[in-house]
């Protein structure tokens, strides 16, 4: 029997499970310890929250007695990886509370949080905790400081960071470059990445990716062709599925939807989804009816139940009035049990996040919300504002059709956002869909007629608005 009984060895067989991602092998081996101790416990916790089971790691970690950094943190980290990012916060706090010791670990699962949150004033106040408690900026620490403000919008904050670092890497460099991409700032990517190069950091498959969705933001087709043929040829990488998917993206945002096409016929790789869905929102822009089918019909034979291929196909048979196949879509979606996503809105006001879904009334604030938003519907429509009414999927009369969009989840945010913040205070807003066009409109022309900044960052890229 030998070492099958020693908790030392039991508490490492756990820890080496959680690694090679077996947490059912974690729950056997925990199960098989007499009288586990602490360490034990620790181990376990980590390991559950790691496989991203933070249900049964929050019920062991409620249980023990004492509570060692290494499991609060585990269980921060565990929240934040699987996307639970108000309990990451809410434990965080906790964990203050107790008078735990916080280091650079628990710091970078907060960072993380706020930033899958969008919440960038509770990311200002991680960062000024980690200044005032002199916490050691790491380089994985400052490169997710970076990432925050980056994925917040803050550009100029997220430079900031990024020079004031003592120490970068490559992953420095990529969430920088990925940052500028993201925010559209396309040539400002490039010309990082030139600096990077120059500093004599070699980049990695990472680093192209963002390097790539620069070029496509701003529709630098050769400039992106080149850069992708630099891989193999310059640095020796061997571009992978999502090199291929920004290539294709790159060509179909411009309009080149056959050579897009050609590139999806030679990939020596198999398209995933995210290929087909940049190519079937080509087929949307540019009205190719056609190759909106070819995208959908590829993307769902990968992907049955996703409702965005059912609603950007109808999108594109709106557009051009063939009502009969939007009823043909619909009724599709309906006996495969496709549903459409819920479009929800996330926003931070005074340090607090609130969230709007579509068509909610639950917001206690919802009353003045909708006189709020009233308000501004009528100045709209005063400054010549007309609904883009192409993303309602019912042939139903205009007027209805502008209803069904004023229950958009980011109109609502904007309309609190109008109503609760300063009038220099940006309006940061995080969706979890893609802005359609008459939210793109309207955000556009709130921002000129109330005199504000709008900042919203949907599942592809962020929208500034600013003076229209």
């Amino acid at each position: 029997r030998g070492f099958d009984n020693d908790p030392h060895v039991q508490t490492g067989l756990i820890s080496w499970y959680a690694e090679l991602g077996c947490p059912d092998s974690c729950h056997k081996m925990f199960d098989s310890v007499s009288c586990p101790d602490f360490v034990c416990r620790t181990a376990m916790v980590t390991a559950c929250a790691r496989c991203g089971d933070v249900g049964f790691a929050r019920k062991l970690f409620e249980e023990m007695p004492e509570k060692d950094p290494i499991a609060w943190n585990a269980m921060i980290s565990g929240y934040a990886q699987v996307g639970e990012s108000r309990e990451a916060l809410d434990l965080f706090h906790l964990m203050q509370m107790e008078g735990v010791k916080v280091n650079a670990v628990s710091m970078i699962s907060v960072l993380s949080a706020c930033t899958q949150l969008g919440a960038l004033d509770q990311g200002r106040w991680a960062h000024a905790y980690i200044e005032r408690n002199k916490i050691n900026i790491t380089v994985r620490l400052g490169t997710t400081l970076v990432d925050l403000y980056a994925k917040c919008g803050d550009m100029n904050r997220a430079m900031e960071v990024f020079w004031g670092l003592e120490e970068k890497n490559v992953y420095t460099w990529s969430s920088a470059l990925n940052g500028f991409a993201m925010n559209g700032f396309g040539e400002k990517c490039l010309e990082l990445f030139s600096l990077m190069k120059q500093d004599g950091v070699t980049p990695n498959a990472v680093t192209f990716v963002s390097v790539l969705r620069g070029c496509s933001v701003v529709g630098l087709v050769d400039e992106g062709q080149k850069h992708f043929d630099s891989m193999r040829n310059e640095f020796g990488i061997e571009p992978q599925l999502d090199h291929y998917g920004c290539l294709v993206d790159l060509y179909a945002r411009a309009g080149r939807l056959e050579d897009a096409v050609g590139i999806i016929e030679r990939m020596p790789v198999k398209p995933h989804a995210a290929v087909w869905s940049s190519l079937l929102h080509a087929s949307r822009m540019y009205k190719n009816i056609e190759l909106g089918r070819l995208a959908s019909k590829n993307m769902l034979e990968l992907e049955t139940k996703n409702h965005g291929a059912y609603v950007l196909l109808s999108n594109i048979y709106a557009d051009s009035d063939n009502w009969d196949n939007v009823s043909h879509i619909r009724q599709s979606m309906k006996s495969r049990g496709v549903r459409k996503e819920p479009g929800c809105s996330v926003m931070e006001v005074n340090g607090e996040v609130h969230e709007f879904f579509v068509g909610d009334k639950s917001h206690p604030r919802y009353t003045e919300i909708e006189a709020v938003w009233k308000d501004i519907s009528t100045k709209l429509r005063l400054a010549g504002y007309k609904a883009d009414t192409s993303p309602v999927m019912f042939d139903i009369d205009e007027e209805e059709k502008e209803d069904a969009l004023c229950l958009h989840s980011e109109k609502a945010a904007i309309a609190f956002g109008i109503m609760s913040l300063k009038e220099d205070v940006p309006i940061r807003i995080v969706k979890n869909l893609r802005v359609c066009g008459d939210c793109h409109e309207v955000s556009m022309m709130i921002s000129k007629i109330f005199d504000r900044e709008i900042i919203v960052r949907d599942r592809n890229r962020f929208h500034h608005f600013k003076d229209g």
